[in-house]
């Protein structure tokens, strides 16, 4: 199981690597806070699962220590968020909601294509696989709610309220995703302490 978990991880982070280049170019060409927390949410990704590829011989012990990092680093795209937000709060200008939605669902394909590469190993090494299976489902929810935030701004409200929302909403939950990894990687350590 551990040469197929290889793999997946592996095009997993190539996938992540690729669309946050994409993403990254568009959130800053129209200005978008949501677009801008997913892009870098795709580089973190992208790390993960080069990281599980790296530990995945490892003891449990090492792992879950690797676990408990990891949980910090799922933290960074929402401080990124927040600092990015505060910025569009003193100019907020809406960003353009045909790129934002299409780009969105864009990042919808390849999310679900990591998150379904990934579930049938989310219990596999512990706490690392069930991060990376983490960060791609609530991906894929942060991109519904990125179009949704196009369309609204297109159809209901030209505000960028609707794009910073969504952006923090997505900084709230990458900071929910650490704490479970965090919470999972300290179960493990312990139960390696009991068993050594």
């Amino acid at each position: 199981m551990t040469g197929t978990l290889n793999k997946a991880v592996r095009m997993v982070a190539i996938l992540n690597l690729g669309y946050f280049g994409i993403e990254f170019a568009v959130a800053v060409w129209i200005g978008s806070v949501s677009l801008f927390a997913d892009s870098i949410d795709f580089l973190e990704d992208a790390s993960v699962n080069l990281l599980i590829m790296v530990a995945l011989g490892w003891t449990i012990r090492n792992r879950a220590r690797l676990g408990m990092a990891l949980a910090g680093v799922l933290l960074i795209p929402a401080l990124a968020t927040l600092w990015t937000a505060w910025e569009k709060f003193n100019i907020p200008i809406p960003p353009a909601p045909v790129p934002l939605t299409l780009t969105a669902a864009g990042a919808i394909l390849v999310n679900l294509s990591c998150a379904l590469m990934l579930a049938r190993y989310r219990h596999h090494s512990g706490s690392l696989t069930h991060a990376a299976f983490l960060s791609a489902r609530n991906d894929v929810l942060a991109n519904v709610a990125i179009i949704a935030a196009g369309l609204v701004t297109a159809f209901v409200w030209n505000s960028a309220w609707p794009d910073i929302i969504v952006g923090l909403a997505i900084a709230a939950m990458n900071a929910d995703a650490a704490r479970e990894v965090f919470t999972a990687a300290r179960r493990e350590f312990a139960q390696s302490q009991i068993s050594s």
